[in-house]
């Protein structure tokens, strides 16, 4: 059985910082991808970061980039989520992903079929 269990999140002002944490276990590590999605009120999930386990390549959304640090933690299998100079439009439930891929040159991110619960970060002004 596959389980995603996020730890992190929580109220920030704006220009802090959050971590955020997934716990993976029930798959092969060496065959996926993982990450976060993040989803705001009245808008669709977008992709924010993924990290490919097996060689460490990695996707940034582009509001993202810059500010966001996606790594992995092998001995863990752990995924973390480093967050920096957040904004109010930064707000929304994350939610991390296993299973999924990258596009050929990192465009994008598709998500796999395993999500966790999700974690609310708020950023306020």
């Amino acid at each position: 059985q596959v389980q995603l269990v996020e730890s992190g999140g929580g109220l920030v002002q704006t220009g802090g910082s959050l971590r955020l944490s997934c716990v993976v276990s029930g798959l092969t590590r060496s065959t996926y991808t993982m990450g976060w999605f993040r989803q705001a009120p009245g808008k669709e999930r977008e992709p924010v970061a993924g990290i490919r386990w097996s060689d460490g390549s990695t996707y940034y959304a582009k509001s993202a980039k810059g500010r966001f640090t996606i790594s992995r933690d092998n001995a863990k299998n752990t995924v973390i989520l480093e967050m920096s100079s957040l904004r109010p439009e930064d707000t929304a439930v994350y939610f991390c992903n296993a299973g999924g891929r990258l596009s050929s040159g990192y465009y994008n991110y598709y998500p796999g079929d395993y999500w966790g619960q999700g974690t609310q970060v708020t950023v306020s002004s």
